[in-house]
């Protein structure tokens, strides 16, 4: 039995949603894959009456489709979809059975506006905690335009086509056999790099807001509900939400949450805003801030939207390490995220550059999964917690260096190795390797300020008093991108609450 006792009763609750037939078209061989794909979409037959199987032929063996009666919809599983992508399988059931998306009339108008043929293919991993959202925003896409198809392909199953054309990294991307993109996205992001974006007009006729946040993660979340329970005109505007947090797996410190994990956190924040009056702007990038009779935030679409008062939630992103070769092989070797990527180095050689908790952590993960780990430590000292290097010193596959200064990240299509001075001796030294994944800290999101009077520290982040004001009357900061001592998502909700709290009263006071 490949679903256990405890899913098969979740899922049984989910298919008694289902609203139509639904036939699931497999092609199979005899490998273990195949076998346990066959052994899935069996399961799922006998569990609801609705779903039908037929035997068929497909591009990829093992791989099945989803489809309603006498009509197909172009989405297909090629792979086992358990793990991270089985949400991705019960979500394809119900939509092609026939309940509707969740996303907005907009986004449904704007794919089914799509001219042309795109045939989507996601490579992902089934550990992947990013992958399902490009899944499920494919399907979607799938499902609502008849000249769009997807297929997920697991990595793990097809290693030779991976290997092929050169894919170290997931969720990555393929749009009519060429390469569209790699890393997280959504609907709204998919649509604005095939050239369908917001457009300017649809922002011209917008009052000016009371408070408006910039930003859409734990921090920009938290200022705007707390806004908007002051009955004050809210918006909010968020190139994606969730911010950072979507790239986070494991969240064990959020207090009186034993445990969550980021994505499904971001998308709890997302439901919570939708409960109140807040103007949404999603997929949206500022690019200027200025202070006038209004204060004028410039969006990339060439719009302006003014309000009275501003929030500035950016958040932050990883940092680089800013060497030779981190660029040039980023998705060839060089990575950012040891849940999402740690499978495709299976049995090969890395380097973790960073010895703090997060380097330490990743250093941990990827040792269970790879041949070989080698951390590499700036100072003479690893900065994680005696508890992490304790864990780390007891694996067998883990070399740390210490007092090491990266110099390059070497390659020609691929990474092959890095080279890293002894900042003792001064001596140059090599190791060959196949991936490097950079776990150095972050970088606040507020390069688009530099034009601005906004006062920024040394290291980019906004200056802000204990009210969570900036230099700027009515200009408020909260969270990762503003100068407080701790980063944590817990700290940043408290900070977006105390900024929308100062500007409702700088509101009254002027």
């Amino acid at each position: 039995m490949i679903l256990d006792a405890d899913i098969k009763a979740q899922l049984a609750q989910y298919l008694q949603m289902m609203e139509g037939d639904v036939l699931l078209k497999v092609s199979a061989g005899n490998d273990k894959v195949s076998n346990d794909m066959l052994e899935l979409v069996g399961e799922l037959a006998k569990m609801s009456p609705n779903i039908k199987v037929e035997r068929t032929n497909l591009d990829r063996i093992p791989s099945f489709s989803v489809n309603r009666i006498g009509e197909d919809t172009g989405i297909t599983f090629a792979g086992v979809p358990l793990g991270h992508e089985f949400t991705s399988l019960v979500l394809a059931l119900l939509q092609v059975s026939g309940r509707a998306p969740k996303i907005d009339q907009k986004l449904m108008d704007q794919i089914k506006n799509l001219k042309g043929e795109y045939h989507f293919e996601s490579y992902i991993s089934l550990t992947c905690h990013n992958c399902p959202d490009v899944v499920q925003a494919l399907n979607v896409m799938s499902l609502l335009n008849p000249g769009v198809t997807h297929t997920m392909i697991d990595g793990a199953a097809f290693k030779d086509e991976v290997e092929s054309k050169g894919i170290m990294a997931v969720p990555t991307v393929f749009l009519n056999g060429e390469f569209f993109e790699s890393g997280r996205m959504s609907v709204e992001d998919i649509l604005a790099k095939l050239g369908s974006k917001p457009d300017a007009s649809e922002f011209a006729d917008k009052e000016p807001f009371d408070v408006l946040v910039v930003g859409g993660g734990p921090a920009g979340a938290s200022s705007a509900i707390y806004a908007a329970r002051k009955g004050i005109r809210t918006g909010i505007v968020a190139e994606r939400f969730g911010g950072q947090i979507m790239d986070t797996l494991g969240i064990e410190n959020f207090i009186s949450v034993k445990y969550t994990e980021g994505p499904k956190l971001a998308a709890s924040l997302e439901e919570h805003i939708n409960e109140y009056n807040i103007d949404v702007m999603k997929s949206v990038r500022v690019e200027g801030i200025e202070k006038k009779d209004l204060i004028e935030v410039q969006l990339e679409n060439g719009a302006v939207v003014k309000s009275k008062t501003i929030i500035l939630a950016t958040g932050a992103r990883w940092r680089n390490v800013g060497v030779p070769g981190e660029l040039e092989f980023k998705n060839k070797g060089v990575a950012y995220c040891p849940h999402c990527d740690g499978p495709i180095f299976e049995g090969k050689h890395v380097a973790v550059i960073g010895g703090g908790n997060s380097g330490i952590e990743a250093a941990i993960d990827l040792a269970g999964v790879v041949k070989h780990v080698t951390v590499i430590e700036f100072l003479p000292e690893l900065k994680a917690d005696k508890v992490l290097q304790e864990r780390l010193y007891s694996l067998s596959n883990v070399t740390v260096i210490k007092n090491a200064q990266t110099k390059e990240i070497t390659g020609t299509d691929k990474v092959n190795g890095l080279t890293y001075i002894d900042r003792d001796s001064g001596e140059e030294h090599h190791i060959e390797l196949e991936g490097v994944f950079v776990q150095i800290g972050l970088v606040p999101n507020t390069d688009w300020l530099s034009n601005s009077a906004i006062e920024r520290n040394r290291f980019g982040e906004i200056i802000v008093d204990k009210r969570g004001a900036t230099n700027i009357p009515g200009v408020f900061a909260a969270g990762d991108c503003t100068d407080s001592a701790y980063k944590q998502i817990i700290i940043s909700m408290g900070s977006g609450a105390t900024a929308a709290l100062s500007a409702f009263d700088y509101l009254i006071r002027n």
